[in-house]
């Protein structure tokens, strides 16, 4: 089979373009044709505000590149990721001209909310989901801090709702999560038309020892990740469990700052890849504090396959992810409080907390290996093509 991936590279460490090149190396593993069609953000730079803001609803140039790579590699099927902002829809354009059929995961939330991520003024906001016309995003500068950038992908949004654009030049979509399938169904997608495929993970680091007396946040240091609540909870927790934190982010001088004032709390800074699976093996738990919808996060992943047990917000995909008990728990989102008893409970029952380390193992091996990925892409790619063409004849 032949498998033309498309791309718009955002170039931050993580997310959509590790998972890209995930299922790149997946699928031409697996002996697939996989030509690739990719545009990077850094390309902006060079382009007149006008000129990007007319590209983010069309880019012509795409369309006929699109077009003249499916007339030379004649793909089965175009899987799609971030195609936002420079690929823009015209793809899907490009690949229904040429009698392709189009499957695109959904990252975040960027069909629905100008911002991507349903959050806004420190908490979930859902003021554009059932809106015709994102207004709400515009009046609040939800993407980008400004009313022009807003307003360029609201009118990206309105012009292909208006379109159709989203339900008949796509014949499937990967969700990441169940509750990311049920936002999109409630925004007017057809279930059947949404399958729901996690992330995974090319290597697996293998289980850990969980020895390290230690508890571990890794991520952005922003304030949707919930970090000004993971400190809130460790000033009450004193000296329970340490804390390291491995991450950069717009908040890091603050939270340089901050955990000077908090003993047993030791902010490491940026970490790679290898540093931070070495941290999760040897960590007693994985901390998430999340005040947004998370996408899939891959450090949750990383932590299963670790076998380390997680706490997380109680809210969105994380919610439907940790099993209470299994493979970690579950706090109130935003509650400190709740953040700080749930971690002396986890910490209290040292049987619990071994039985959690072998759950959240299995909870990898059963859902996030690359051949459970590889068997659940093919079964997409199976009905995109079979919806093609009986679409096609009918």
């Amino acid at each position: 089979m032949t498998i033309l991936q498309v791309h718009n590279f955002y170039q931050q460490p993580g997310g959509e373009d590790e998972v890209f090149r995930a299922e790149y190396g997946l699928l031409r593993g697996r002996g697939h044709t996989v030509p690739q069609y990719v545009l990077h953000n850094d390309a902006i730079k060079d382009m007149s505000k006008i000129s990007a803001g007319v590209k983010t609803i069309w880019n012509a140039r795409v369309y006929r590149e699109i077009r003249e790579i499916i007339q030379c590699q004649r793909p089965d099927v175009l899987h799609a990721h971030n195609v936002f902002p420079l690929i823009s829809p015209a793809l899907y354009y490009a690949a229904s001209a040429e009698h392709v059929p189009v499957v695109q995961t959904l990252h975040n939330y960027r069909l629905l909310c100008p911002g991507g991520n349903f959050f806004r003024n420190g908490q979930v906001c859902e003021e554009c989901l059932s809106a015709t016309v994102p207004f709400p995003a515009v009046r609040h500068r939800c993407y980008r801090h400004s009313a022009a950038a807003t307003g360029t992908v609201a009118a990206m949004l309105v012009t292909h709702r208006l379109a159709d654009t989203w339900n008949t030049k796509v014949q499937n979509y990967i969700a990441l999560t169940h509750f990311a399938k049920s936002k999109f169904v409630e925004s007017g997608l057809t279930a059947a038309r949404i399958a729901v495929k996690p992330n995974f993970l090319t290597v697996d680091p293998g289980f850990g020892p969980g020895e390290g007396d230690y508890a571990l946040f890794a991520g952005r240091l922003s304030e949707e990740k919930g970090i000004c609540v993971l400190l809130e909870s460790w000033e009450r927790l004193g000296s329970a469990i340490p804390l390291k934190i491995a991450g950069n982010g717009p908040l890091h001088s603050w939270v340089r700052e901050r955990v000077r004032d908090l003993p047993g709390v030791d902010y490491i800074g940026h970490c790679t890849r290898e540093e931070i699976t070495r941290l999760l093996k040897r960590a007693k738990l994985l901390v998430l504090p999340s005040t947004c919808y998370e996408g899939l996060p891959l450090i949750l992943i990383e932590a299963f396959a670790c076998g380390t047990p997680v706490v997380g917000s109680a809210l969105g995909s994380i919610n439907e992810l940790i099993q209470d008990g299994v493979n970690g728990f579950r706090f109130r989102a935003g509650s400190s409080d709740d953040l700080a008893g749930t971690v002396q409970g986890c910490l209290s029952d040292g049987n619990q907390l071994r039985d959690m380390r072998r759950g959240a193992r299995c909870c990898y091996e059963r859902n996030y290996t690359p051949e459970r990925n590889y068997d659940l892409l093919m079964e997409i790619y199976a009905e995109a093509i079979h919806r093609a063409k009986t679409a096609q004849y009918s």
